[in-house]
């Protein structure tokens, strides 16, 4: 989904660092670089499991994760339908490919702690779904963009949250965020495709814009409808966080998005 480094910087913002692209959208990482984990995010799984609240919060949270995974898999094997070369056909297969490995992980993760992947799956299914059919790309490009932002914004969220999980969690989920290889190859695609035709740009900027609205309400309605989730993310259950630092926690991903549109050469 997103760039193995969680301690990465964003990109700048001059079109022309392309380089710059694949670290791009890990803003979120940034709190682990801070002062030492305590609480919650200094124990491991079976020590933080032990709180009921926490351990259903965190299943919450690796079930949304298993799903959008699995959906993402999805999602880039039928935009390979799209691509105007086989090339382009063979990398976006490849991309599909690691996101059901990431798939499986969180599967075989639910299963080791005692859960029902497909139960823990199904709160998930209808909000993930309904924001593809809201998203669902008219053309390669679109597709691409939706690659890059959409999957960056998603990850940034989750990586926000898993700096407060325990050590155990933590590292599955940054694990399964790792790169897949959305982030060059989409840049590069994008900026060919606007400087052999600069007036693609315009359209994908406002598509962009519409995918960021659409992932962050997303991304609200899944924590009001998980009351463990939402807790958690408020500071209930992991430490850490409360309602101010979440809305900073907002701005960071709109942050990072604003970034992202630069790096591929669009107007946020």
């Amino acid at each position: 989904m997103e760039t193995p480094d969680e301690t990465a910087a964003v990109p700048t913002a001059e079109p022309t660092a392309q380089p710059a692209a694949q670290p791009a959208a890990q803003p979120a990482a940034e709190p682990e670089s801070g002062p030492a984990a305590t609480g919650v995010a200094a124990q491991d799984w079976a020590s933080a499991a032990a709180e009921p609240q926490y351990r259903a919060a965190v299943v919450d949270l690796l079930g949304a994760l298993a799903y959008g995974e699995l959906a993402a898999f999805e999602r880039l094997a039928e935009d390979a339908k799209l691509a105007p070369t086989l090339e382009d056909k063979a990398e976006l297969a490849a991309m599909a490919a690691a996101e059901f490995h990431h798939f499986e992980r969180l599967r075989d993760r639910l299963a080791e702690v005692g859960e029902a992947p497909h139960q823990a799956m199904q709160p998930f299914a209808a909000a993930l779904d309904g924001f593809h059919r809201q998203t669902a790309p008219s053309d390669w490009l679109e597709g691409l963009v939706k690659a890059y932002v959409g999957d960056s914004i998603a990850s940034d969220f989750y990586r926000e949250v898993a700096v407060r999980l325990d050590s155990d969690s933590r590292t599955l989920v940054l694990a399964v965020l790792d790169d897949t290889g959305h982030a060059t190859f989409a840049v590069e695609k994008v900026r060919a495709a606007i400087a052999a035709d600069p007036r693609v740009g315009g359209r994908l900027a406002l598509w962009a814009r519409r995918l960021m609205g659409e992932a962050l309400s997303q991304a609200q309605r899944v924590v009001a409808d998980r009351d463990a989730l939402s807790t958690m993310l408020v500071g209930g259950v992991a430490d850490g966080f409360d309602l101010a630092e979440v809305g900073r926690m907002f701005s960071r991903i709109t942050e990072a998005h604003t970034k992202r549109m630069a790096a591929l050469g669009l107007a946020a």
